[in-house]
């Protein structure tokens, strides 16, 4: 252990001196800023008022501007202003009134920043700039797309994009790159947001730009999902993973509900168990609930595909309250989906219509929301109407024409006059023509969804009935077979015993033949007794009125109690006897348990032979009651294992020619189960069987 000492001490110390370096880098990188910025300010106090003064002002704004100094910067600003004013500096006033804008921008006074934008603009045309005129388009762009005004941000970004590029400004690409993906993702143009993004992220890469990397990768993931395209999704999360940024919580509350989603898509249960797991875990303790909704929803789906219906009910619940309460529309959708299945599954088919109801009405609002969103570049008519109107009039005015002008201007004006009437009629034509279709069409969507609603309400109701007429075929094949079960073998057994009783009043027995029939009188009572108890109890499992009592017993009483009864047919067949039962205590209906034991016994002497042994026995194992009947008899085959515990009767003949109804197993099956219990059996062919029981020990194990 002393030797590691060293070792550990060295990566403490190398550590240490790592963050020293680190700091002491943005040390000298601040430190070299605020050189810059006093150098720039000291050596524009001793220039002179010329446009030397005025581009190392420029210098020193976008400095500040750089270093977020914005208020130090206006001040710089408005002296370069009034001094390029005064000596009429034209490039340099286009300048400092784009970086006045820039600093609107970023202080959020729109209406200051894009009057700024057109003055600049307007000086760079002047001057046939055509970097800076796409720089300041650039800008308007972004904060355009920033206000919602989409389609008006992708007119000037685009007019940037051709002058950036030809340029190859990499900075300036990222940005104008950026703010088209973000436009077209934000009018549903999803295509060609996906083509920006990644344009973006190429820029990104260029200036080692993490944030702006994961953001565009968080983007084309979410775009690549929507496309169904889920391996590429899957590869841009986990790219933002693989960044230092996946050790923020933020970052990976986000990226983990949906990378699991997206392995669900593959129903690649591990992954994304283990991712959502981790997002649950985030979110929760971060109090995130929009990315706790996420994970809800993907763990909901996630435990019905795995048939674990309870939980998923549970986690779904929550999602729907979450939903509605942040009103997050797309993941209410998903929710009604995920509860629609599940009721389905659950033949909870009222409820699970409910939700398809629900997830109708909420899907075509939202395809209207997404296809006004679409049309956001409507109106060009009205626009172009309205350069009409503007148009001024141009009336001469000389003395001698003056009342032809007027009668010109008078038949210039009444035909703009006819022109714009005949144009508000057409465009109310237009308007009512596509009013009447929005209408018509509006009603054949209602009929089509309410024909739809009624044609899944009658799929769930034929599925409901043809279960049960499954069912009921199923009970009433049961039932044939019981009655040809009854007919015969309850009959030969009653036969048997009323011979015997005509026999004795006959006289026509010696007491040593009366003796000798006795063990034979005995198994012909107890098979008809253990039928008549099976048919019983398959009857009122039937009917549903089996109800449990639980308490506490001695299981090694039962075992003795039931051995007692089979004693003589376990003599008369040459079987012995192992009793390894020991004094513990279930908690189960003892009444239950004693038909299971009886049924369990009964099957292990039926297939015995001669020589063969019976072994009962229980123990303890994690904390619940396990009872055990072992026969070294001829065992079963695989394919009747699978046939043991059904809903439908199996049965075989025994080794003496034993027969039984099959319901034996079927009842012991429902009856442990009743008791909160599992039944298994363990077999090999030739070898024997053993049958297990496991009960609970107290009531604690029942919640």
């Amino acid at each position: 252990m002393s030797a590691l000492v060293p070792s550990c001490n060295l990566n403490v110390n190398m550590r240490k001196i790592i963050i020293l370096l680190i700091v002491n880098l943005f040390v000298l990188i601040g430190f070299s800023q605020t050189n810059e910025i006093d150098s720039l300010a000291l050596e524009l106090a001793f220039q002179d008022q010329d446009t030397t003064k005025i581009e190392t002002s420029l210098e020193l704004v976008k400095s500040l501007f750089k270093v977020k100094e914005y208020d130090r910067a206006l001040k710089y600003i408005i002296e370069s202003e009034k001094l390029s004013n005064s000596i009429n500096y034209k490039k340099g006033i286009a300048e400092i009134t784009f970086y006045k804008a820039l600093i609107y921008a970023q202080k959020g006074d729109y209406i200051n920043a894009i009057s700024g934008y057109n003055k600049s603009k307007s000086l760079f045309e002047y001057l046939k700039d055509t970097l800076n005129i796409a720089k300041v388009n650039n800008s308007i762009g972004l904060i355009e797309i920033g206000r919602g005004n989409y389609s008006k941000g992708l007119k000037y970004a685009l007019e940037a994009i051709k002058e950036l590029e030809s340029r190859n400004l990499t900075k300036d690409l990222d940005l104008a790159y950026g703010n088209l993906a973000n436009a077209y993702y934000n009018i549903n143009a999803f295509e060609k947001a996906l083509e920006f993004y990644k344009k973006a992220l190429v820029q990104q890469e260029k200036l080692n730009d993490v944030e702006g990397i994961n953001g565009s990768c968080s983007k084309l993931a979410e775009l690549y999902s929507r496309k169904k395209e889920h391996r590429k999704a899957i590869e841009y999360y986990e790219k933002v993973l693989a960044s230092n940024a996946s050790k923020n919580d933020s970052v990976r509350g986000y990226i983990y509900p949906k990378l699991g989603g997206e392995y669900l898509k593959f129903n690649d249960f591990d992954e994304a168990s283990k991712y959502l797991i981790k997002g649950y875990n985030i979110n929760i303790r971060k109090e995130d609930k929009s990315n706790l909704l996420v994970t809800l929803n993907n763990l909901g789906d996630l435990n019905i595909k795995q048939n674990r219906l309870v939980i998923a009910e549970k986690q779904l619940l929550e999602a729907g309250d979450i939903a509605k309460r942040i009103d997050n529309s797309t993941e209410l959708l998903k929710h009604y989906d995920l509860m629609k299945t599940l009721d389905s599954i659950k033949k909870r088919y009222d409820r699970a219509f409910i939700w398809q109801r629900e997830y109708y009405e909420l899907n075509n609002k939202l395809n209207k929301k997404e296809a006004i969103i679409g049309n956001n570049n409507l109106d060009q008519q009205e626009i172009e109407l309205n350069k009409i109107l503007e148009t001024p009039l141009n009336i001469p005015n000389s003395n001698k024409s003056k009342n032809l002008n007027n009668e010109a201007s008078d038949e210039r004006y009444n035909k703009l006059k006819l022109i714009f009437y005949a144009l508000l009629g057409a465009l109310a034509i237009v308007s009512t023509f596509l009013i009447f279709i929005f209408l018509k069409r509006n009603n054949n969507i209602k009929y089509v969804q309410e024909l739809e609603e009624k044609n899944i309400k009658i799929e769930l109701q034929n599925e409901a009935i043809l279960e049960q007429t499954k069912h009921l075929e199923n009970v009433n094949n049961v039932k044939d077979k019981l009655f040809s079960i009854v007919s015969h073998d309850l009959k030969d057994s009653l036969s048997s015993i009323n011979g015997f009783i005509d026999l004795l009043k006959d006289g026509s027995l010696t007491r040593e033949e009366f003796y000798n029939l006795i063990p034979e009188l005995s198994e012909n009572a107890n098979n008809a007794s253990l039928l008549l108890f099976n048919l019983l109890n398959w009857s009122k499992s039937q009917m549903q009125s089996l109800e449990p009592k639980p308490t506490l017993f001695d299981v090694q009483e039962v075992f003795e109690e039931k051995v007692r009864l089979i004693d003589q047919r376990m003599e008369s067949k040459g079987i012995n006897l192992v009793d390894h039962s020991l004094r513990d205590f279930a908690y189960a209906d003892r009444s239950m348990i004693e038909i299971v034991i009886q049924n369990l016994l009964a099957n292990a002497l039926k297939f015995c032979k001669n020589g063969d042994t019976i072994t009962v026995s229980n123990h303890i194992s994690n904390g619940s009651c396990i009872l055990s009947v072992a026969d070294t008899g001829i065992g079963i085959s695989k394919n009747n294992l699978e046939k043991l515990f059904k809903n439908n009767s199996f049965t075989t003949v025994g080794t003496n020619n034993e027969k039984g109804t099959g319901l034996g197993l079927s009842i012991c099956k429902e009856l442990v189960e009743l008791n909160n219990g599992k039944i298994w059996v363990e077999s090999t062919q030739g070898e024997g069987s053993t049958f297990y029981v496991q009960l609970p020990k107290s009531t604690s194990i029942l919640v």
